[in-house]
């Protein structure tokens, strides 16, 4: 491994827009297996398999307390991984050698989550998942920045976007199917069906990756030493980054909000709406939301590269807090629903337009270490997610099911506090 330091350069802007579409597929659909294996772990396979071994008064500490240690380390792990990568001249490139080293980790650990015994080997198989995922991711979302002009990166976070959509509904359905005859016969075979599956999406797609994507050709050396790099990871400096800065706190506070709603889900479908097959409620939920963010995620895409993505940032954040609050006051299963398309229009141009702003503001030659600490919003919001898990069964204990409407106040707070926060962001440092 040869450690001086390259830029990339970037392609040209114009050309045949069909191509530029394949092109961005092509670099961004490994998210859709990426996507598709924490959308099902979170929503089904966990809710579902922690019940073997936490008490019913305590699944939600049990499972917001591993999920949010996991999440800790994926926190840490992918700009880690981004920095080490931006530094790195493996002949595959700088990127592809972590990418296989991450989902390599994963296919052998994903059995560890059938064979758990007891509760702390699911803990340990969990988190070491989360450790080899953000391997792989901390590097690979750098190919938007480096193999993507700034005016089109809007479109290219559409199609990301797009993909990380796609990529949980796809596998929600057969995954639901799997884990509710799992839940209900105790057959460990319909666990092993969903492991399975899971993958198998990522192997293919791992290995699509890695032959179909070319990284750009080193034109520039850069300083670059590897231990220094690993050490100031985190290191921002604050006054020459501060927009970056109020993005990575708004980033926070809306997957908070995000988060909070995916975990919980399954069981408060099963505890406030009595849903006989809480699994299949959840998944009729989740999928009209996914269907209206892929409505919304492509459009929103094309038009921040035309009137800024900050605009649309800030109202989605605002949309999803109305969301929020049309779960809070449904009567019928007809508002939920309708409040799961408004949510999924809010978090498909979210998603999106927050992306693209991420790729504009990080530095150049150190595209995977700012894209990973953008992460570390993400993760660190799904983590402190979880943290309201005993939150949750503490008021139910106190009122029938108040736990979950204190859970949902919370939540809109979170999207409103990420949309405050937005403006904070000035766009004249956004190239």
């Amino acid at each position: 491994m040869n450690m001086c330091s390259t830029r990339e350069k970037q392609p040209a802007a114009n050309g045949n827009p069909g191509r530029n579409v394949w092109h961005y597929i092509k670099i961004t659909l490994l998210v859709f297996g990426i996507s598709a294996l924490w959308q099902s772990m979170h929503s089904l396979i966990l809710p579902i398999v922690v019940l073997n071994f936490a008490d019913e008064a305590q699944k939600n500490t049990y499972l917001g307390l591993m999920t949010f240690s996991g999440l800790i380390i994926a926190m840490l792990a992918q700009p880690v991984a981004g920095a080490i990568s931006d530094r790195s001249t493996f002949r595959w490139g700088r990127r592809r050698p972590f990418v296989f080293a991450g989902i390599a980790g994963i296919l052998v650990l994903l059995p560890s989550i059938g064979l758990a015994s007891s509760f702390i080997v699911l803990f340990t198989g969990y988190c070491l998942l989360q450790l080899f995922s953000n391997i792989a991711q901390g590097p690979y979302q750098a190919f938007i920045p480096e193999m993507v002009p700034a005016n089109k990166r809007g479109q290219a976070s559409g199609v990301k976007s797009l993909l990380e959509i796609l990529g949980g509904a796809a596998l929600l359905f057969p995954v639901s199917r799997f884990m509710d005859s799992y839940s209900k016969s105790g057959e460990a075979s319909w666990l092993w069906f969903s492991l399975g599956l899971l993958g198998a999406i990522l192997l293919l797609l791992m290995l699509y990756t890695l032959t179909a994507v070319k990284e750009p050709r080193p034109v520039t050396p850069l300083k670059r030493e590897v231990i220094p790099a690993w050490i100031n990871t985190f290191r921002i400096n604050i006054k020459a980054n501060r927009p970056f800065l109020w993005f990575l706190a708004s980033r926070l506070a809306v997957f908070m909000g995000l988060t909070t709603i995916q975990q919980f889900a399954l069981y408060f479908f099963r505890d406030v709406i009595g849903a006989a097959d809480p699994a299949a409620a959840t998944t009729r939920f989740l999928a009209i939301a996914i269907v209206f963010m892929l409505l919304a995620a492509l459009p929103a895409g094309y038009f921040s590269d035309r009137i800024g993505r900050k605009p649309i940032a800030i109202g989605s954040a605002f949309l999803g807090a109305c969301g929020v609050f049309m779960i809070l006051f449904a009567d019928s299963g007809i508002v939920l629903m309708a409040a799961a398309a408004v949510m999924g229009i809010a978090l498909g141009a979210f998603n999106c337009t927050n992306w693209a702003l991420a790729t504009d503001l990080v530095n150049k030659g150190e595209e995977a270490r700012y894209l990973g600490i953008a992460n570390m919003a993400t993760a660190g919001g799904a983590a402190l997610a979880r943290l309201i898990g005993p939150v949750i069964d503490f008021f139910n204990q106190v009122g029938m099911n108040m736990g979950y409407t204190v859970m949902l106040v919370v939540c809109m707070v979170y999207f409103i506090t990420g949309a405050i926060l937005l403006f904070k962001v000035n766009p004249k440092h956004a190239s």
